[in-house]
């Protein structure tokens, strides 16, 4: 059994929505990544700031697995990366 810090935890959920692109200041998040307001408030007075993941964060996952790169031929520092189907089985059993 693997243990992760809830920083991890929060990168895996993110993964699980989408996958994660290189972002400038060494941040990875959604491709198309926008502010966004919270469903219930009806005049938008609220904005959400947008969820990202450190590479040192995205490192810790990839190495037991829970991560992997989507076009190998790529550079990697630039590489998309995704959730694996460890990173689902560990979310569903763990969170």
């Amino acid at each position: 059994m693997i243990e992760l810090t809830p920083s991890q935890i929060a990168a895996l959920k993110l993964a699980r929505d989408g996958d994660l692109y290189p972002q400038p200041a060494n941040k990875w998040t959604h491709q198309n990544a926008t502010v966004t307001y919270a469903k219930n408030d009806r005049w938008k007075e609220r904005p959400q700031k947008i969820k990202s993941v450190t590479a040192k964060t995205l490192g810790e996952l990839k190495e037991p697995g829970f991560l992997e790169r989507r076009h190998l031929d790529d550079d990697v520092s630039k590489d998309v990366y995704g959730i694996t189907m460890a990173g689902k089985m560990w979310l569903l059993k763990n969170k």
